[in-house]
């Protein structure tokens, strides 16, 4: 993991949380948003020299990529991106409608196989996702828990080793399905600040 690439997609409460944990931790990593770069030279000097503001199609090609868009927005976000040869994709959003905080309708589909229909070649692990953007930052007194889950094993196990490196506890919920368990709206996990001592 030592020598991945990170970028982030998405400059809102949850993207700069990331930005800022990524940061902490001396990883550098490119942030992008709807905007033009220069539209993030605040954040980048808010946050220090491991941010860097790039394109989102810059952003595209890290090795590690997180998503964080409000959910009627991620298709203009990732359009014309193409095919994701197989980086991983970090998927830390869920299906609601904000302002007003409305559950999307998927048909009973987990929010991540919606997501990763949209990412060909990805392999999206869901994450970062669960907690409220002021929760994601290590906890004083134990380790705050981040669940993750996905289809691919491998992926799963890199992305495991980073909410490590950041100084929370992972635990892993399984595949797609399962994961279910910490998407919100309508699983029991959501917003739920564990401490594993």
């Amino acid at each position: 993991m030592s020598k991945s690439s990170f970028s982030i997609i998405g400059a809102g409460a949850i993207g700069t949380a990331i930005a800022r944990l990524l940061a902490g931790a001396g990883i550098d990593v490119k942030i992008a948003n709807s905007r033009e770069p220069a539209s993030l030279a605040g954040l980048a000097e808010e946050l220090g020299p491991h941010v860097q503001p790039s394109s989102v199609e810059q952003a595209a090609c890290a090795d590690i990529v997180f998503l964080a868009v409000p959910w009627s927005r991620i298709p203009a976000a990732i359009a014309g991106l193409g095919d994701w040869a197989g980086r991983i994709v970090v998927d830390a959003n869920n299906a609601i409608e904000v302002p007003g905080f409305k559950a999307v309708d998927l048909g009973g589909r987990a929010s991540s196989a919606v997501v990763a229909g949209m990412l060909p070649g990805a392999r999206v692990v869901k994450a970062f996702n669960h907690l409220q953007a002021a929760l994601l930052t290590p906890a004083k007194n134990g380790q705050r828990v981040l669940f993750y889950s996905g289809e691919h094993e491998d992926a799963k196990r890199e992305v495991a080793r980073l909410i490590e490196r950041l100084g929370f506890f992972g635990i892993d919920l399984g595949g797609t399905e399962t994961g279910k368990l910490a998407q919100f709206p309508g699983g029991p996990l959501p917003t739920l600040d564990l401490l594993k001592q």
